[in-house]
């Protein structure tokens, strides 16, 4: 009962953070699930929770996706998920892979908080960029469902005035990239039943979080969302480092 307790809260916290802030569920969640489970089972769970996430919180701002600016970035994304569908699917049972996400984790912490809104320049329309960093957001999510800071990198740079066209397209991309995950994982059979318990039970978790932070969304300061989800993570990063 205790570790049931303790799993809604992790879902509750890092869905109420995407709501609020655009991104954050995946960061927040793989930051403590990799100590019940492993790397594998916490990443197809966490996946399926933030599709169930990002389409609660899509629909309240569906007017403002620019299909446009999501081509390159999701064919790149796309084929990043493929490959990290291999690695995850033959080697997500490794405890190796803890440490890895640990590593991972810290360098994304240390990204947030140093990090400054990025500066529209020309660089920005050329098109690798949304070839890297869709490339790398789908790799890196596909294995440790924390692809989320490439892809806010991007679109902030294309709507670091406008935060409601930020979260439609930002969730349009995670809806994407984790169906795709979800479709090759699902047809080679990765899900289990223990994990569709955890799942129903998480659908609950992820939909009252997203709601509370979706009607925050106006009211909270992303910057002191970021700060405070960042310490957090960082001190969960630590221990996957050390005791994972």
């Amino acid at each position: 009962m205790t570790e049931l307790l303790f799993i809604l809260a992790i879902l509750l916290i890092g869905s109420f953070i995407q709501g609020a802030s655009g991104f954050g569920f995946g960061l927040f969640a793989m930051s403590f699930l990799p100590f019940l489970f492993t790397v594998k089972e916490s990443t197809l769970l966490v996946i399926s929770l933030a599709l169930i996430t990002s389409i609660s919180i899509i629909f309240k701002v569906i007017p403002h996706i620019q299909f446009r600016k999501l081509i390159i970035l999701l064919s790149a994304a796309f084929v990043g998920r493929i490959g990290a569908f291999f690695i995850l699917h033959n080697y997500g049972d490794w405890e190796i892979l803890e440490t890895i996400l640990g590593v991972f984790l810290i360098a994304v912490v240390i990204y947030l908080f140093r990090s400054k809104r990025p500066t529209p320049a020309p660089w920005m329309e050329r098109a690798w960029l949304p070839i890297v960093l869709g490339f790398f957001g789908g790799f890196i999510g596909g294995i440790f469902a924390v692809g989320g800071p490439f892809f806010v990198f991007y679109f902030l740079l294309f709507f670091s005035d406008d935060k409601y066209a930020y979260t439609a397209n930002l969730q349009a991309t995670f809806v994407f990239t984790n169906l795709i995950t979800i479709i090759t994982h699902g047809v080679n059979g990765d899900f289990s039943s223990e994990f569709l318990n955890y799942f129903l039970i998480g659908i609950f978790a992820v939909l009252i979080g997203s709601r509370l932070g979706m009607r925050w969304f106006k009211h909270l300061s992303q910057e002191n969302i970021k700060k405070l989800a960042a310490t957090v993570v960082a001190v969960a990063a630590i221990n996957l480092i050390l005791f994972g």
